[in-house]
């Protein structure tokens, strides 16, 4: 679009940038290196221009000319002036946050609100009304493409538009930000465009049944302004804030036109109805109402046109600026008129709206003695009693007395005052939100035509993220709705973008942005998060805010990041917890949320509303379902009662989600929407609020995505269709080719960019701005094949037309001949009868013709009417399908949804369901475990009771065994304990080393003070330098200099005056504004007297009344005793009644008990009910007649005091009015006198700073008047002195070059100070910053008040010098002239003596300048020095910074070791338990080794005692006493015995097994163990081996630098000797000097004093310098400290890591022992060879160790020496230097002397001397070059003794090093000692152990082969009696035979 198209209407400067304006941009001037962006404190980013670059550190000057210094990654470029006020900043070359930050604030400084960033559009809140939105401007961008058009909404929504027709897709726009940034004023633009653009050309087929005065898109239009005057208010930050969420839908037909359109709205602010801030005020339409514009509502509505009257809308502010509420009224009612509401829903609304505002009047009170309330008035109740068509009786009944359904029946409830406005603000707060839902329905009903839709394009408009003071629900719901979009806006942007890439494979590289706010919305939706907490504690009844709070706290604080306990404020209302959102944390208070979930109604008063005669309201509330009838519902009604009472987050939730499904099913176009600032300010951007934005909206990630990525594709197939036009020969026709195939071939074939595209599976991907070409290229083809068309098309229709002309031309011919026929024969009789019969012939057939046409016609007509309205009818049902289909597809995503929630429920119930199977699983297996160990307890114990008198005696033995295992565990203890000691040791030395860490930091920040000190220092020489720039300035340069400063302190002079008006004029005007408010509060004050005594009058007035009050009381308590008489019998008879209930209770009871017993009992009932029901006859005839007594008395009560509380009442209202009146003009009363108070502590300010300038001024003008005097004295000596000024000027260029050189170091060094000092800035507060500025421009205000002191005087001291110059001048002229006739004789004998003397001062000028020329090369050598020394600073900052940077690697490493130390910790814990469990279970395995061997001696025994009764049995045999009878007998018995014994060794045998298999067991799981802890062993070694190998190194280390030491020491000797043999050159030259000198001396004696105050001052430099390189040379010592002192660190790092390894092998070595106390001797005796081995290692170390450090102590002795004796030398040389300076000083002098002198003479000698002096001049240039030849040298020579001092000191600090190190490493040799003293002690102890284990072990071997032996024994014996048995048993078969 051009500027011309864009002017036409008024709107091109508010849209694009002109083309006189993109010529400037592009010809200005710009450096890309050196433009740049700079963060700042303030404005976020700011323009500069950088200045320097040094060390990652850019110096930059800002646009205000402030000087900052910066990193070198926090600059950010500017972009080329061509890209200012940019239209899409995607396009931006270097895309950065300040460069999209400052583009939105230039196009917004030019009015140019939208800008397009990537594939959205950011618009800036403007805050005033462009020419940007009328019909011209939508017509230009009717059917534009993006780039053809400046950005725009109705850009965006012709996009959507344009979208929907091609993609056949619908679409969604959704419009977001925070609240007051422009969303519902765009909103309505893009339903305007679409209204306008989809209306043009066919507005007359828009005819829509159910509208009567407009046509579909006048209703679509007129919809906003009836939903913002009942959905809109006013709010801190927006004067028209949506409080409510909208969706708007407009459906199109098939071919783009408007079909029909609905809205769907969330969330609206209930809680305004009845509530606002002082800020804010209620929704439009009260004030509309109130505004007076319609006269007939208020008499309608019966209210007043004052808002203060009604309490529900004045508690805010009541008026808005920007809002005319006049002119919106007629425009809500006209839209009510458009939207064809009938004149009924128009005056119901309006009552509804009216009756609300009479509710916030209506009065309660508490009744006497009673928490019951009771009306205090019935006007305005009655009132809206009679707007809502209810009974104004029933409604306060209804109030105060509401009907409760308590089991089966209802009970009336008293209601306290406090309950009664709730219910009021409740019952008001669902009445306007049942309207506004009803409202929408109705607008949805008009926008609903029959047309058939086939898209729609949804506009979404919803509340904006707000953050409040006070945070509540309402808050919680619309923030987390801005979550869900923006997570919506994140996932649509960068997640599913590039997750097609993926699927698509696209080669694609996924980029995290970090935007994922899934976290916080599951904080508040999944199961057991916020909402889900909140609707399960609505179900319970006892539940409570704080319950919730508790919940909540128990479920979230500390398990989720997004969930914070909140910081209370005070002041500020207290919340309760924290939620992080996308856009910032808020605190959230829970007050008064379960009943806003609940959001509970008065029923009894909804019933009303059932029934009331207003059909609207009626209509409102007959879905309404009680908790009641729902129970007695069946099938519907219980559905009904579920939906009425759905809590309002699960509602949202529900309709929130339905949101989301149908955004995912659009393709979505975003619409940013920026609020520029808090103040509402047109054109004002606040930078800090527009990156929070930027930030959270997630633009540039936007916009980078869109640059990196492929925002435009197109199917294959459709892309093949739509370009082959570009090139069809790429394609060839008639032949097969995959779409695909074709694309790549087609894109190939162009000439394009081949990078900007990339080829899918299916699709082609485009970058930004390749799909725009490809459309230009395609239009350029089809204008030129249009083009070729055209000329073909226009070519052939000529041919037609010539073809015509010439068939005409024929034609005409024919004609002629045909008419000369005619003519011929057309009187032919028989012609003339043709003539008449011809047309009878064909009359008939045309008839037949017409009929059947008539009859075709009538049933195409029939057939085409029945298939019309067969479509109307098809369509109206495809209608109603499709919104039947959407209804049941949202219907299914919330099911899905639900089932979701209930699945990851159930998920979760069956997880925990696995749980506690496992665990009673495992509960089950550890008691059948536990019963098996108790059946085995059991049969041990039966056989233990069964052995008990055997076992008795081995108890002993058993105890002298405990003994010993107690004596082992004590050991064990012991050990353990010496291991937590050491544990203990290793805890001290970690804490010696955090102390040693904070001392290093301690002397880091001394360090940081010292540079602070020689910062100090470096400002005392800067001053001394310029001090001496000051002595040795051009007069003339000072003269100048002076005028410079006349002309600044002119300007700073006429600015202080300037400011010291203004200020004047504005302490003026606080004067008067003071005045003015002191009337006021005069005025305040005398109005508050009078109220006062109005007060008073009152006071006195309310006495009289007490008093008659008083009176009445008394009578009041008579009637109250009367009525408490009444009380005791009403008492008593109700005592009486609660026994016979008590009793009839009991009595039922017993007959439930006996279960329908005999008649007697049923009698003995039918008795008790009777003289029941007469008790309760009489119980309720005392009742009615203590109703009656009490009536009385209370209509007795009424009428003694209706008229004082009638009094009371009047006299309290006038009180309570006086009172607010009274504490408004207190609240006045405060403001003005904080206002005062301001005003006065601002003009005190103003008057100390109107002082302060006022005494500045007056310095000022002294200081200029003294440079006036001081200028004039200057311009009369100015002549005296331009004969002087040859020699000052070529003296001044050698200083300048001196000064040029200082300077430069001095630069260097400053800059070096400047980086310290802004390190150190960047470390301090904001506040300190500012201080720290502020002093610095104090001490620069005195720095330059000294210098122009200093200055001052040199100037003065100057002119004295001058002025007794020119006395002696003018002294000696006159002695000349006076004496020269009387003396020429004299003369020439003066002229001869002169030339003599002359001749000798020659001689001593030469030696003068030979001794110059030295001094002059000391002074070169010295300044060398100082660049040297210059290097050595920036080489020590440089090493002070990889200090720092080591301190904090050594600060990481240390925290690596604390956490190697408490893992080896733990291990150390692990082994110590799996210690402890295998001594326990080898003490077990003890036990029952012992048992065995216990049951094997019992065994012994049992077969001793069996043995002795078979040899008794033998013995009875060989006897042959019994018979055989008896013998069988005991054959039988024996037999019994035996198979007992068998079954008992059995028994043994296998627990013998069992015990060796446990034993195995045991052994294996050692062995593993101690395996691993060999293989720990051996990693340990390999590290000790890499720390004795990093030692190594070190030592290698040392010894080279020892080597290089050495080698530096002997090029120090040599240099020594250089020197010595220069120094006796020097020496030589002199004593020639002094010789020389003392000649000259005698002659110069009067010119030296002249010019001692020159020598003083340059002694003054001298010494400054020599104290400039003192503190160099203290920085370089402390340096070298720093380095020594990190050296210490790390040998200190070393040792603990040394110390730790040993710790860590002790640990290990220990663990060892305590798991190889019972193990075999073999292993103690390996690791005692292994320590052994360790042992000599670590010897034959030490030893190294200490021989090393014994030759390094040789070596530093020897540096030591030789550093004394070259520090000796040094201290020589610097006196010889010094000597020789002030030796250089006074030749400077006499040279000076000398050159005065020779002026002199040149003037008495004008007339003979002239070749003389010439002679002399020659003479006196080659002195003075001898003199610069030997300044020379001098300066070499001086360098070269710098240079051998700074060796000095080098080698001076090595050996303090080395015996540092000597030091370290004798501490470390004792510490190795000591460990190999306990490792020794470790090897003893363990060897011991080894020891008395193995006797241990022999002991047990031994008792083991005597039980073995004894069992062979035994068995040798069983065998034994075995054969005999057998023997017996034959020999018995045998005598049975027999």
């Amino acid at each position: 679009m051009t500027d011309a198209q864009m002017a036409d209407f008024g709107a091109a400067r508010y849209l694009r940038k002109s083309e006189k304006e993109r010529l400037e941009a592009q010809t200005r001037p710009f450096d890309i290196r050196t433009e740049c962006f700079v963060p700042d404190d303030k404005e976020e980013y700011v323009k500069a221009k950088i200045v320097s670059r040094e060390g990652g550190k850019v110096t930059a000057e800002t646009e205000n000319g402030k000087t900052v210094t910066v990193k070198e990654d926090q600059v950010m470029q500017q972009n080329p002036p061509k890209f200012d006020k940019i239209e899409d900043m995607a396009m931006l070359t270097f895309l950065h946050e300040p460069a999209v930050l400052y583009n939105l604030k230039e196009r917004y400084a030019a009015w140019m609100i939208y800008t397009y960033s990537g594939l959205f559009c950011v618009t800036v809140n403007p805050y005033k009304w462009l020419p940007v939105y009328n019909a011209e401007v939508v017509a230009a961008y009717r059917g534009k493409k993006r780039s053809e058009a400046p950005p725009h909404i109705f850009s965006i929504s012709d996009n959507a538009y344009q979208y929907m027709l091609t993609d056949r897709e619908n679409q969604s726009i959704l419009i977001t930000g925070e609240s007051g940034a422009g969303k519902t004023v765009n909103t309505k633009r893009v339903i305007q465009y679409f209204a306008s653009i989809a209306a043009i050309g066919d507005r007359s087929k828009k005819d829509n049944p159910n509208a009567n005065k407009g046509t579909l898109e006048d209703q679509i239009i007129q919809a906003n302004p009836a939903l913002e005057a009942f959905g809109n208010a006013k709010t801190v930050r927006n004067d028209n804030s949506s409080r409510f969420g909208k969706f708007i839908r407009i459906h199109f037909g098939a071919t783009g036109k408007l079909a029909s359109a609905d809205i769907e709205t969330y969330l609206l602010e209930k809680s305004r109805v009845i509530f606002q801030l002082k800020a804010e005020r209620n929704y439009h339409i009260f004030y509309q109402i109130l505004s007076n514009k319609k006269p007939e509502l208020l008499d309608m509505l019966l209210v007043t046109n004052n808002p203060y009257d009604y309490a529900f809308v004045s508690q805010g502010e009541v008026s808005v600026a920007s809002i005319d509420d006049s002119e919106e009224l007629l425009a809500t009612d006209s839209a009510f008129d458009v939207l064809g509401f009938t004149a009924e829903e128009k005056a119901g609304v309006y009552k509804l709206t009216g009756a609300i505002m009479h509710y916030g009047n209506m009065k309660f009170k508490q009744k006497q003695r009673e928490e019951q309330a009771e009306p205090d008035g019935t006007e305005d109740a009655d009132k809206s009693a009679y707007l809502m068509g209810l009974n104004s009786a029933d409604l306060l009944k209804g109030l105060c007395h509401p009907r409760v359904k308590v089991g089966n029946e209802y009970v009336t409830k008293g209601q306290s005052v406090q309950q009664v406005y709730y219910s009021i603000g409740a019952l008001a707060k669902s009445v306007y939100e049942k309207m506004f839902n009803w409202m929408v329905t109705r607008i949805n009903a008009t926008l609903e035509t029959k047309q058939p839709r086939q898209y729609f394009i949804g506009v979404l408009d919803i509340a904006g993220f707000e953050i409040f003071d006070f945070n509540s629900f309402e808050q919680l719901c619309i923030n987390f709705t801005n979550e869900k979009l923006q997570q919506f806006f994140n996932h649509h942007m960068f997640v599913l973008e590039q997750e097609e890439y993926k699927k698509e494979g696209i080669e694609w590289e996924f980029i995290d942005f970090g935007m994922d706010l899934q976290a916080c919305i599951d904080l508040i939706e999944k199961p057991m998060g916020i909402m889900s907490i909140l609707e399960e504690e609505c179900m319970f009844p006892k539940a409570t805010d704080m319950t919730f709070k508790a919940k909540l706290y128990d479920n979230h604080l500390g398990k989720s990041n997004n969930f914070q306990k909140p910081r209370n404020v005070k002041g500020k209302q207290e919340a309760h917890f924290s939620l992080v959102h996308y856009a910032g944390t808020v605190d959230y208070n829970i007050l008064g949320w379960l009943e806003k979930n609940k959001d509970p109604l008065n029923e009894t008063v909804v019933g009303l509303y059932q029934k009331s005669s207003l059909k609207l309201m009626a209509t409102l509330f007959s879905t309404y379902a009680s908790a009641d009838t729902g129970d007695s519902g069946k099938g519907k009604g219980g559905k009904k009662k579920g939906s009425s009472f759905q809590t309002v987050s699960a509602l949202h939730r529900e309709n929130l989600n339905k949101l989301m499904t149908n955004l995912r099913t659009t393709h979505p176009h975003f619409v940013r929407c920026i609020i520029p600032n808090e103040r509402k300010a047109p054109g004002v951007m606040d930078n800090p609020l527009v990156m929070h934005q930027l930030r959270c909206n997630g633009v540039l990630e936007g916009i980078r995505i869109c640059r990196k990525g492929f925002p435009n594709r197109i199917l294959y197939g459709d892309f093949r269709q739509r370009y082959r036009i570009l090139n069809p020969a790429a394609i060839p026709e008639g032949q097969f080719i995959d779409s695909g195939k074709g694309a790549e071939k087609l894109l190939g074939s162009l000439d394009i960019d081949h990078n900007q595209y990339k080829f899918g599976h299916t699709k082609v991907f485009f970058k930004a701005g390749l799909l725009g070409l490809l459309e230009e290229m395609r239009d350029e083809r089809l204008s030129r094949i249009i083009t070729r068309i055209q000329a073909q098309a226009r070519g052939q229709l000529m041919r037609i037309e010539f073809k015509k002309m010439v068939e005409r031309r024929d034609a005409l011919l024919v004609i002629q001949w045909n008419i000369r026929a005619f003519m011929g024969v057309k009187n032919w009789p028989w012609m003339k009868l043709y003539f008449k019969i011809k047309p009878l012939l064909k009359s008939a057939e045309t008839e037949k013709e017409m009929a059947n046409m008539k009859e075709e016609f009538g049933r195409v007509k029939d057939a085409l009417e029945k298939s019309e309205a067969r479509r109307k009818e098809l369509e109206e049902k495809m209608v109603s399908l499709l919104q039947e289909k959407n209804d049941l597809q949202l219907q299914v995503q919330a099911e899905q949804d639900n089932l979701a929630d209930a699945e990851e429920r159930c998920d979760q119930l069956i997880k925990n369901k696995i749980q506690l199977e496992a665990k009673v699983k495992e509960m089950t297996e550890r008691l059948e475990d536990e019963e098996e160990m108790n059946a085995e307890l059991t049969a041990k114990k039966r056989k233990l009771e069964d052995e008990c008198s055997e076992l008795k005696k081995d108890i002993d033995d058993l105890e002298l065994t405990l003994a010993k295992v107690e004596k082992e565990k004590h050991a064990t203890e012991n050990k353990v304990k010496n291991l937590t000691e050491e544990m203990a040791g290793l805890d001290e030395i970690i804490a010696k080393l955090t102390k040693e860490k904070k001392a290093l930091q301690e002397a880091h920040q001394q360090a940081l003070d010292d540079l602070q000190a020689e910062e100090d220092k470096v400002n005392t020489l800067t001053k001394s330098k310029v001090k001496l720039e000051q002595q040795v300035d051009d007069l003339e340069g000072s003269l100048e200099q002076e005028k410079k400063v006349r002309m600044d302190l002119e300007r700073a002079k006429r600015k202080l005056e300037g400011d010291l008006k203004l200020t004047q004029e504005s302490i003026m005007d606080l004067e008067n504004d003071k005045l003015q408010l002191e009337e006021k509060l005069k005025k305040k004050e005398f109005d508050i007297s009078q109220q006062n005594s109005k007060i008073e009058d009152e006071q006195a007035l309310a006495l009289q009344l007490q008093k008659k009050l008083k009176e009445n009381q008394a009578r009041i308590e008579e009637l109250e005793e009367e009525l408490e008489a009444e009380r005791t019998a009403r008492a008593k008879v109700e005592k009486l009644r609660s026994d016979l209930t008590r009793e009839l209770e009991e009595i039922s009871e017993r007959l439930e008990e006996a279960g329908g017993a005999t008649s007697v009992q049923i009698e003995m009932n039918k008795k008790r009910e009777a003289e029941f029901q007469k008790m309760r006859r009489d119980l309720e005839e005392a009742t009615l007649q203590h109703e009656a007594t009490a009536a009385a008395l209370r209509k007795k009560h009424a009428d003694s005091v209706a008229e004082l509380g009638e009094q009371i009442d009047n006299l309290q209202r006038v009180k309570q009015k006086l009172e607010k009146e009274k504490s408004e003009f207190k609240l006045e009363l405060d403001d003005v006198t904080s206002h005062m108070e301001q005003i006065i502590k601002a003009k005190a300010n103003l008057e100390k700073v109107s002082r302060t300038l006022e005494d500045q001024a007056n310095e000022y003008r002294v200081k200029l008047e003294e440079a006036q005097r001081s200028l004039n004295d200057f311009t009369t000596q100015r002549a005296k002195l331009q004969t002087e000024n040859g020699e000052l000027a070529r003296q001044l260029e050698e200083k300048e070059a001196l000064i040029w050189q200082l300077t430069r170091g001095k630069l260097s060094y400053t800059q070096q100070m400047e980086d310290l000092k802004r390190q150190l800035e960047e470390e301090g507060k904001a506040k300190n910053a500012l201080a720290h500025a502020l002093q610095s421009a104090r001490h620069d205000c005195d720095l330059l008040r000294e210098q122009y002191e200093e200055e001052m005087e040199a100037k003065a001291e100057l002119q004295r010098v001058l002025s007794k110059a020119n006395s002696e001048v003018a002294q000696w002229r006159t002695k000349y002239e006076t004496d020269a006739i009387q003396r020429t004789e004299e003369l020439e004998e003066a002229k001869k003596k002169l030339a003599q003397r002359l001749q000798d001062a020659e001689e001593a000028v030469e030696a003068v300048n030979a001794k110059c020329s030295s001094l002059e090369k000391t002074k070169h050598r010295l300044q060398n020095e100082i660049e040297d020394l210059m290097v050595d600073v920036e080489r020590s900052n440089a090493a002070a910074a990889a200090l720092d940077k080591k301190q904090r690697n050594f600060d990481k490493i240390l925290a690596e070791w604390k956490q190697k130390y408490e893992e080896s910790q733990s291990e150390l814990e692990s082994s110590q338990k799996e210690a402890r469990s295998l001594s326990t279970e080898l003490f077990k395995l003890k036990n029952a080794y012992e048992e065995s061997l216990e049951h094997l001696e019992t065994f012994k025994r049992e077969n001793k005692n069996l043995q002795e009764e078979i040899s008794d049995l033998t013995e009875q045999l060989g006897e042959g006493g019994k018979n055989v009878h008896e013998l069988e007998k005991i054959r039988k018995q024996l037999e019994v015995e035996k198979l007992e014994l068998q079954s008992a060794l059995e028994e043994a045998e296998a627990s013998l097994e069992h015990e060796e298999g446990k034993i195995l067991r045991a052994q294996l799981e050692f062995n593993q163990i101690k395996a691993e802890i060999e293989r720990k062993l051996a990693e340990k070694d390999e590290e000790m081996e890499q720390a004795k190998r990093n030692h190594l190194r070190v030592v290698d280390s040392l010894q080279t630098s020892l080597d290089a030491e050495t080698r530096s020491r002997n090029e120090a000797l040599r240099v020594k000797k250089k020197m010595e043999g220069d120094l006796n050159e020097m020496e030589i030259q002199l004593s020639q000097a002094n010789r020389i000198a003392s000649e000259a001396q005698k002659h110069l004696k009067n010119a030296q004093a002249h010019l001692k105050d020159t020598q003083l001052q340059l002694d003054d430099a001298v010494r400054a310098n020599d104290d400039l390189k003192e503190n160099i040379a203290i920085v370089e010592r402390r340096n070298t400290l720093l380095q020594a002192e990190l050296e210490e660190l790390r040998a200190v790092v070393e040792q603990t890591e040394r110390s730790r390894k040993l710790a860590e092998q002790e640990l290990i070595e220990t663990s060892e022992r305590v798991q190889l106390l019972h193990s075999q001797n073999t292993s103690l005796i390996n690791q005692k060879k292994k320590m052994d081995a360790d042992l000599s290692q670590l010897q034959t170390e030490v030893e190294e160790a200490v021989q090393e450090c014994r030759n390094a102590e040789e070596k530093a002795k020897k540096a030591i020496t030789d550093a004394a004796m070259m520090a000796e030398e040094l201290k020589k040389e610097q006196d010889t230097s010094a000597h020789l300076e002030r030796m250089k000083k006074n030749m400077e002098q006499t040279i000076k002397d000398l050159q005065h002198r020779l002026d002199e003479a040149e003037q008495i000698a004008l007339k003979g001397g002239k070749k003389q002096l010439q002679k002399l001049e020659a003479r006196v240039r080659e002195l003075e070059n001898e003199l610069e030849a030997e300044q020379k040298r001098n300066a070499e020579s001086v360098k070269g003794m710098r240079k051998s001092e700074r060796r000095i000191k080098e080698l001076t600090y090595q050996t303090e090093e080395d015996k540092k190190n000597l030091v370290r490493l004798q501490d470390l040799v004792d510490k190795l000692q000591l460990k190999v003293k306990a490792y020794k002690r470790q090897a003893e102890e363990a060897e011991e152990q080894a020891n008395t284990n193995l006797s241990k072990f022999r002991k047990v071997q031994h008792e083991l082969d005597e039980a073995e032996e004894r069992a062979d024994i035994a068995e040798s014996q069983v065998n034994k009696l075995r054969a005999k048995s057998r023997d017996i048993g034959a020999k018995q078969k045998m005598h049975d035979e027999e």
